[in-house]
């Protein structure tokens, strides 16, 4: 987030290959305890369905598949792989035809290799090496990589990390039968419309309409969003000789778990809405990549702290800014909620600083795209959230200790981390920034911790949807909507 900036991630090589062949192939948690709440009105439903934890993956003497693959080696993967693809094809054939002229038609066929193995071909390419899922339009065709791609994910995310893949990529072949772009229509245009529509059909799969699958909207829901992450655009310099240059720009895990919700909450006529003015509205003056020199991690410390409630001082101006300790003292009226606390009693923003610390140290490989993506915004959105918490209590007449609390919460941490879009200039002489990648490092805290949607006490909700949602609104929006929201 502030200068000096993150340093970049590689792409997955999901959308590397697609790069590589663009002219012929698309390609492309921890459940938290708390009341469960969405968006709507039921603070216990998520995008209008209960949120609740359960069964999610194959169902046990469920529908078989209908498709067959070929070059299979007839393991679980392939069958996971074989069971989505014919479950997908069953939604589109119930729901084309009521958000898109004409009929659908199923794909020509699926195909499956290893990219450990040296033989092998999908859309005139050879498949050693080749870790992907892809639609092939010339062929018609369907492929993904049995030995490593799907495994890995399988093994991160759960079986139906597998069929969320899927999904997207049959998104690809739903576009061109809907008609929904043309030839320059640009990649990142196309990429989240196939976000968008699978997340229409994993809708159907949450509310039990699958004969081979279940989806709980709690930790099952949580663990599909957290897989995406995977997917996202690497962090790349206005300098990288790639950027604006190749036109194979996916989009952040912000933007893609964005429209994946499009879909999941309206369905497939809010992906065929998704265009590039749709994009670049929602882009707004949103960082998309690093200036000159930056790395994008400000590591935490007491002077990074005082530098970025200062920067809120000076954006929002309360009439009584919150005190700062780094040293938790006993609060009458609220529990301690570490690594940071407030205490509406005395309005002070009580940090545990080396528990704010390891939140915001980027952990595991950075090359590894299935690590959990985490860095300094990780840290900084969870002290915003605790700062936007002392503006509801000078505000007055808002409960902080409820369900509907943690949501507003996530809203307004959502306006405060835009408001950093221009950098603010502290009396100290520090910038505090939002830089490439902060809004993806905010959205994984979401998901694994959620304390960023929390309530006074620290309480928040389990549904990751949610939260992002939430988030969203406040990232797109500003105070008022929040307010009028989450009430």
């Amino acid at each position: 987030m502030p200068r000096p900036r993150r340093r970049g991630w590689r792409r997955f090589p999901l959308a590397a290959y697609a790069a590589a062949i663009a002219a012929a192939v698309t390609a492309c948690s921890t459940v938290v305890a708390g009341q469960p709440v969405s968006v709507f009105a039921d603070p216990f439903k998520v995008a209008g369905m209960r949120a609740v934890d359960g069964p999610t993956g194959l169902r046990p003497g469920g529908t078989d598949k209908s498709r067959e693959v070929s070059d299979s080696d007839g393991g679980k993967v392939d069958q996971i792989a074989a069971a989505s693809v014919s479950d997908i094809e069953q939604y589109w054939d119930e729901a084309f035809g009521a958000s898109f002229p004409g009929a659908f038609h199923p794909v020509k066929a699926l195909y499956s290799w290893n990219s450990d193995d040296y033989e092998g071909t999908f859309c005139d390419e050879d498949t050693y090496g080749l870790v992907n899922a892809a639609f092939c339009p010339p062929d018609n065709i369907i492929g993904w990589d049995r030995g490593v791609l799907l495994p890995a994910l399988r093994k991160a995310n759960g079986d139906m990390a597998i069929t969320m893949v899927l999904a997207h990529e049959y998104g690809h072949s739903v576009q061109r039968q809907a008609k929904l772009n043309r030839k320059d229509t640009p990649v990142l245009v196309v990429e989240q419309q196939a976000d968008c529509l699978a997340g229409s059909y994993l809708r159907w799969v949450a509310e039990g309409n699958s004969p081979r699958f279940s989806l709980s909207t709690g930790d099952g829901l949580n663990n599909l969003l957290v897989s995406m992450i995977s997917f996202r655009d690497p962090l790349l310099s206005e300098d990288d000789v790639n950027f604006e240059g190749t036109g194979d720009e996916h989009g952040s895990a912000f933007e893609r778990i964005s429209a994946f919700q499009f879909g999941f909450i309206d369905g497939p006529s809010a992906c065929a809405a998704i265009d590039a003015k749709e994009i670049a509205q929602r882009r707004g003056d949103l960082p998309v990549a690093l200036q000159r020199d930056e790395s994008g991690e400000w590591p935490v410390s007491e002077e990074s702290v005082k530098a970025i409630v200062d920067a809120m001082n000076i954006l929002f101006k309360p009439a009584q800014p919150p005190k700062l300790a780094f040293s938790a003292a006993d609060c009458a009226d609220a529990r301690p909620s570490p690594p940071v606390s407030f205490c509406p009693a005395t309005n002070t923003i009580d940090v545990d600083l080396p528990a704010l610390e390891k939140l915001g140290t980027p952990q595991g490989d950075p090359d590894d795209m299935l690590a959990v993506l985490s860095g300094d915004n990780s840290a900084y959105s969870v002290l915003m959230s605790r700062y936007v918490m002392s503006l509801q209590h000078q505000r007055g007449g808002l409960v902080l200790d409820s369900a509907e609390a943690g949501l507003r919460t996530a809203c307004l941490t959502g306006v405060a981390t835009t408001k950093l879009a221009d950098g603010v200039n502290t009396q100290d002489g520090n910038t505090v920034a939002l830089t490439a990648g902060d809004l993806d490092e905010a959205v994984a805290g979401l998901l694994t911790n959620g304390l960023a949607a929390s309530d006074v006490n620290g309480d928040t909700v389990p549904a990751g949807f949610s939260r992002i949602d939430a988030f969203r609104i406040g990232v797109l929006g500003n105070e008022d909507r929040c307010l009028k929201r989450f009430p």
